[in-house]
């Protein structure tokens, strides 16, 4: 479904990734892992078209869209929640819903059945959640654009054990379905393991440790992660 090719990007003469490959494959979910620095957002910004490629390639479903801005990827079918538990704090829940579902009702009741705790905060204005209520917002959000391939930015940050949880929940009831890819960075590694099929392990920009998960898969990698 997704793919990085020798991927290199910089800010400015800054180099951050220095060519990175990783395949998520279709109906699946691969992690990416790694500590503070290790250029794991720089390579989601990346794939969605927010940090331009020196070199390298991203196909999404065979198709080379390095070229394309980041609109046209989501047109495409990429779904990208970035960290911080984004939204409109001014506006209610239901109103962040309805700027991407407009008046598809029946597209907001399905999140809502995949978030059920939002239900009962549609009228509660989104700066007044809680940061897990929050992530659950963002990616509700991004599943009304109904994408091939859901890319999430650390989406346990900060977050309250119960609704890491019920994110991982998610994530693998999504990847159940058979039409949603995922590609997950997180550095709460037990939680990229259990809801992901393969992971790699970003350093300094580079994939330095790559596998699928299972039952020795978390102490490998955090192995690799205390060098």
């Amino acid at each position: 479904m997704l793919e990085l090719q020798d991927v290199v990007a910089a800010y400015g003469r800054t180099e951050v990734l220095h060519g990175v490959s990783l395949t998520v494959p279709a109906g699946g979910a691969t992690a990416v892992v790694g500590h503070n620095g290790a250029g794991k957002t720089s390579l989601l910004r990346a794939a969605v078209g927010l940090l331009p490629l020196r070199s390298g390639r991203v196909l999404l479903d065979g198709e080379d869209v390095s070229r394309l801005r980041p609109h046209q990827r989501v047109r495409r079918g990429i779904g990208y929640v970035p960290q911080g538990q984004q939204s409109f704090g001014q506006m209610t829940t239901l109103e962040n819903l309805q700027l991407v579902a407009r008046r598809d009702r029946a597209a907001i009741d399905e999140v809502l059945d995949t978030f059920p705790a939002l239900r009962d905060l549609l009228g509660r204005r989104a700066g007044l959640l809680s940061g897990g209520q929050r992530q659950q917002l963002s990616i509700a959000r991004t599943l009304l654009t109904r994408p091939r391939m859901l890319i999430l930015d650390e989406p346990t940050e900060g977050i309250q054990p119960n609704v890491v949880a019920e994110i991982e929940r998610v994530v693998a009831d999504l990847t159940r379905r058979g039409d949603l890819s995922v590609l997950l960075v997180e550095q709460h590694v037990g939680f990229a393991l259990r809801a992901t099929q393969e992971y790699h392990v970003l350093a300094a920009g580079r994939v330095v440790a790559h596998g699928s998960t299972g039952d020795h898969a978390a102490a490998d990698v955090r192995a690799v992660m205390a060098v």
